[in-house]
C-alpha cells in the first residue's frame, strides 16, 4: 500500500465518546481491533440474490473485494440492497416492481452507508436496476465510490444456433401469438443461460455497466466482462485496492459526475445504440448529483453528431463477446475521443484521456473509427409533436429503414394483455397504430405495462412492418423491432395528450421530421380533456402507492421527489 497523507474519517469519532464506544463494542464482538477505528470503513455493496443468474456470483466476487480493501489498509463492511431482475421481479403488478426497485436500492444504500457513516463505497453492479441505484446513490450521498461491473452471463446453442435469453423472450411472445410451439421454447430456455451474469445482449445491464466507465466511476477497461472470468475477479480486487486510496485522496462521485462526463457518457450511448432506458437513468443521476445536467437535451442535440461505431445485438449482428474482446467501453471512448471531454476526472485520479493513453481497439470491425462507422445516422432519436409536446424515445436502428413515416388509425388499449387478445382475435391490422397507455412512471406505476410484450407479439404475428406501437411505458433494453415510441411524456395518468387519443384517431409518427402528432382538430381534443377523468391507480399500496406519490416527471429521471404542497 502506497503512503498517503491522513486526513480525519467521517466514521472515526473520538476515543471513548458515546459513538466510539458503542461501535467498538460491536465491532470488538465481530473481530475487529481498536486499531480498525483509525481506517476507511467501506461500504461492499451486494446485491446479491438466489432469485436470478444476475446476481447468484455476487457473494464470490465480495469475498475478493473484501479481501483487496485489508490488504490496502481498509476495512470492508459488506452491505445488501434490493435486488430486482426484470425477467423475475417483473412477474408481479405488470412489471412495475422493476424500475420501482431502482429507487429502493438507492435507499438501501444511502441507510446503510449514511447512517454508518461509512467513508467510501465498492458497489457491486449487476442487473439493470442496480446500476442506476447504485450510481444514484453514490452520486446523492457523494462519498468515495467506485462501480464493479460484475458482468455478463454466458448464452447457450440450440440446435446448431445460438440462443440467449433474448431469444428466449422473443419466441415465448410468439408463443403467445401461436407462432411457436411451446414446447420448443422450452428446450430453448433450458440452453440460453449458462453461467451467472446479466444477458448478453447489448440491453440496459451492459449499457448501463458501459456508461459506468463513460462517466469514469469504474476502472477502464472493466466493462462489458464476461462473468467469473479471470479478468473480473482482477477488476474487482483492483476497485477493492483503489477505493482506499480514493477515501485518503477524498475523490468523491460529484468531482468525477461533472457535466462533461455526461456528455461523454451519452456520447458512448449513441455510438452502439444502447438501450433507451440508459436517458431516464443518466437523468436520475444527474438529478441525485445536483449537476444541472439536461441529460435528455444532451441526447437530443448530440445524436445527430455521434456516428454509430458498433453494432451489436440486438440491434447490429455482433455479439457482446466481441465487443469486450475488441476493446469494449473502453475501446469505443477511445475511437469516440475527438468527440468527447477527454479532461474530466475519472476514479482512476487521472483523467479520461490519461486512462486512453497507449490503448489501442483489437478489432477495428466490430468498434470502428469515426471516419468508417457502422452508421451515420442516430441510434436514438427524440420525437417532439402534438402527442408528446415533452418528449418521447424511438430506437430505429442502424440498418436502411423501409418505413420513416408512419400513418394510421389508432387501436387504444390500457394494458398489454388486452393488446395481445386483441392481436390474437384478429383486431390488430395492417396499418394501424397501437396506443399503449397507462404505464407510465405515475400510471404503471413506476412504467410497469409490459408494453415488450407486445412488441415481440406483433413481430411474432408478422406484423412488425406494418404496424406501430406508441407508449408511455418503458421498453426492454433488448427492444429494437419495428416502429415502436416509447415513454411519450406527458403520459397519460396525467392527462398528456395520450390519454385523449380514442381508436380511430389518425396519428403520424415522421422521423425524419422527428414527430409525433395526433391528426385531430384542437376544439376536439378541448372537448375530450374536458370530459377526461384520471384513472383509478392500479396496486395503490405499499411500496408502489409510495412510489406514486412521490415520483417525478421523466425529465428528472423519475427520482423520488418531495410531494407538491411538502414542507
Amino acid at each position: 500500500m502506497s503512503e498517503a497523507p491522513k486526513r480525519k474519517l467521517r466514521s472515526n469519532f473520538p476515543r471513548g465518546s458515546y459513538l466510539w464506544s458503542v461501535r467498538n463494542a460491536q465491532w470488538h464482538g465481530m473481530g475487529l481491533s481498536e486499531a480498525d477505528h483509525e481506517k476507511p470503513k467501506i461500504a461492499v455493496v451486494n446485491s446479491s440474490s438466489e432469485l436470478a443468474a444476475c446476481y447468484s456470483h455476487l457473494d464470490q466476487v465480495a469475498v475478493q473485494v473484501k479481501q483487496a480493501i485489508r490488504d490496502a489498509g481498509g476495512v470492508p463492511f459488506e452491505i445488501r440492497t434490493a435486488a430486482p431482475s426484470d425477467f423475475v421481479t417483473g412477474a408481479g403488478a405488470r412489471g412495475a416492481y422493476m424500475l420501482g426497485a431502482r429507487d429502493v436500492v438507492t435507499n438501501d444504500i444511502e441507510v446503510a452507508v449514511e447512517g454508518a457513516q461509512l467513508d467510501g463505497m465498492v458497489l457491486l453492479t449487476s442487473c439493470d436496476k442496480t446500476v442506476p441505484g447504485q450510481l444514484m446513490a453514490a452520486a446523492r450521498l457523494n462519498v468515495p465510490s467506485i462501480v464493479v461491473p460484475c458482468g455478463y452471463q454466458a448464452s447457450g446453442t440450440y440446435k446448431g444456433h445460438h440462443c440467449d435469453i433474448e431469444e428466449v423472450f422473443i419466441q415465448s411472445m410468439h408463443v403467445v401469438t401461436g407462432h411457436k410451439p411451446a414446447d420448443e421454447v422450452v428446450e430453448m430456455s433450458r440452453e440460453a443461460i449458462r453461467s451467472p451474469g446479466v444477458c448478453s445482449g447489448l440491453g440496459t445491464a451492459n449499457t448501463m455497466h458501459s456508461v459506468c466507465e463513460a462517466l469514469g466511476m469504474a476502472l477502464p477497461g472493466s466493462a462489458p466482462v464476461r462473468a467469473l472470468s479471470d479478468k473480473m475477479y482482477a477488476d474487482a480486487r483492483a476497485a477493492g485496492e483503489r477505493i482506499v486510496q480514493m477515501v485518503w485522496d477524498d475523490l468523491k462521485p460529484r468531482d468525477i459526475l461533472t457535466p462533461g462526463a455526461f456528455q461523454n457518457a451519452v456520447r458512448l450511448v449513441l455510438a452502439f445504440g444502447g438501450s433507451l432506458n440508459a436517458v431516464k437513468h443518466l437523468q436520475a443521476v444527474a438529478t441525485e448529483a445536483e449537476s444541472g445536467v439536461d441529460v435528455y437535451g444532451l441526447f437530443d442535440r448530440l445524436c445527430e453528431t455521434t456516428p454509430v461505431l458498433a453494432g451489436l445485438r440486438p440491434i447490429g449482428e455482433h455479439m457482446i463477446e466481441a465487443f469486450e474482446d475488441a476493446g469494449g467501453a473502453r475501446g469505443l471512448l477511445k475511437q469516440l475521443a475527438p468527440l468527447l471531454d477527454t479532461g474530466v476526472m475519472t476514479v482512476t485520479g487521472r483523467t479520461l484521456a490519461g486512462n486512453l493513453e497507449g490503448f489501442e481497439v483489437r478489432d477495428a470491425e466490430v468498434i470502428r473509427p469515426i471516419d468508417r462507422p457502422v452508421s451515420s445516422r442516430p441510434a436514438i432519436l427524440f420525437l417532439r409533436g402534438s402527442l408528446a409536446t415533452s418528449s418521447a424515445l424511438i430506437k430505429p436502428g442502424i440498418g436502411e429503414r423501409k418505413v420513416r413515416r408512419f400513418s394510421g388509425p389508432a387501436i387504444c388499449f390500457d394494458t398489454s394483455d388486452a393488446a395481445l387478445a386483441a392481436m390474437n382475435d384478429g383486431r390488430i391490422r395492417h396499418g394501424h397504430v397501437v396506443v399503449m397507455r397507462g404505464a407510465g412512471a405515475f400510471g404503471g406505476p413506476a412504467m410497469g405495462g409490459g408494453a415488450s410484450r407486445v412488441v415481440f407479439g406483433i413481430d411474432g404475428a408478422g406484423l412488425g412492418e406494418h404496424v406501430a406501437l406508441l407508449t408511455d411505458g418503458h421498453l426492454s433494453g433488448l427492444v429494437c423491432k419495428g416502429l415502436v415510441v416509447a415513454e411519450v411524456s406527458p403520459e397519460a395518468a396525467l392527462g398528456g395528450p395520450l390519454a385523449l387519443v380514442e381508436d380511430g384517431d389518425t396519428i403520424t409518427i415522421d422521423l425524419d421530421a422527428r414527430r409525433c402528432d395526433l391528426e385531430v382538430a384542437p376544439d376536439v381534443l378541448a372537448q375530450r380533456h374536458a370530459r377526461w377523468q384520471p384513472p383509478k391507480p392500479a396496486f395503490d399500496r405499499g411500496w408502489l402507492q409510495i412510489y406514486r406519490r412521490n415520483v417525478g416527471p421523466l425529465e428528472q429521471g423519475a427520482v423520488l421527489v418531495r410531494p407538491e404542497g411538502a414542507a
